[in-house]
């Protein structure tokens, strides 16, 4: 058994797999458009002009997979009640990471030493996405 996060960005998603490619170094492993599809869709069902958008992708941070779409909605995505986590090796690397996730959108506690981790910091990013930076304390 497997669980993954799937992501809609309501018509953002291939600005926010650039963004994670350059801040967490994602890598996209597959990527459908909506043209792509073999029949159209329902009428209705999709934004007008959404040839270009993203129907589906997959994306690697690290060991975990996760997916992505525009979805059926333009509009502001909405992610609350749901934070990734990404772990990482050393202050430095927390810093770095933290630094790129928030360009463009909002600290929600300042990364810092915790009883639990020497760094640990929250945001949430340009796309409303909320991350939780960790250190793995040793």
């Amino acid at each position: 058994m497997n669980v993954q996060a799937y992501l809609m960005f309501n018509g953002r998603t291939e600005e926010a797999l650039a963004f994670y490619t350059q801040a967490v170094g994602a890598e996209v492993t597959a990527l459908m458009r909506f043209g792509d599809a073999p029949e159209p869709p329902p009428p209705g069902m999709i934004p007008e002009g959404w040839d270009d958008k993203v129907m589906h992708s997959s994306f690697r941070i690290g060991a975990a997979e996760l997916m992505a779409s525009d979805g059926c909605q333009s509009g502001e995505a909405g992610f609350a009640g749901i934070s990734l986590a990404l772990s990482v090796a050393t202050k430095e690397e927390a810093e770095t990471r933290f630094a790129a996730l928030v360009e463009g959108g909002q600290v929600t506690m300042p990364l810092g030493p915790t009883f639990f981790a020497p760094a640990f910091g929250s945001l949430v990013d340009r796309f409303g996405v909320s991350w939780l930076v960790v250190v793995v304390a040793s």
